[in-house]
């Protein structure tokens, strides 16, 4: 299995983005780029090149679904898993999140001392389904 090391997280709530940094960072070992919106995401994703995205679904402007659909159409980040965090999380919401080709939804608030496990263990669940490569 790759080893995760690259993180991409979008999120407009300044103190939410900062302790979800931390968690990941400092817990979870990750290289996480913030930003606080899906434009700014947009307009850094190629260059920072994510192996995970994580994706806050009610953001003022492009909202997180908004966003993930304008990344599928990036060919370099079709490929990349995407989880939501939100604290909408009915049975209906969390299945339109899945069809729209999120991961899984980590639920907010969220418990940072648990937020690289959560990450650790979307990640596995995705190299176990990728797709075989051909040597």
């Amino acid at each position: 299995m790759t080893p995760l090391s690259r993180i991409l997280h979008v999120e407009d709530d300044l103190s939410i983005q900062a302790v979800a940094k931390v968690a990941l960072e400092a817990v979870g070992g990750f290289q996480v780029l913030s930003c606080v919106s899906g434009q700014e995401a947009l307009d850094q994703v190629q260059a920072f090149a994510p192996q995970f995205i994580l994706l806050d679904v009610m953001m003022p402007g492009m909202d997180g679904p908004q966003t993930l659909l304008q990344l599928r159409e990036l060919v370099d980040i079709q490929q990349v898993p995407v989880a939501f965090m939100t604290a909408k999380v009915q049975p209906a919401e969390i299945e339109h999140y899945l069809s729209l080709g999120a991961r899984d939804v980590i639920t907010k608030p969220f418990d940072p001392m648990q937020l690289a496990n959560q990450v650790h263990k979307i990640w596995a669940c995705c190299q176990d389904t990728a797709p075989a490569k051909n040597p």
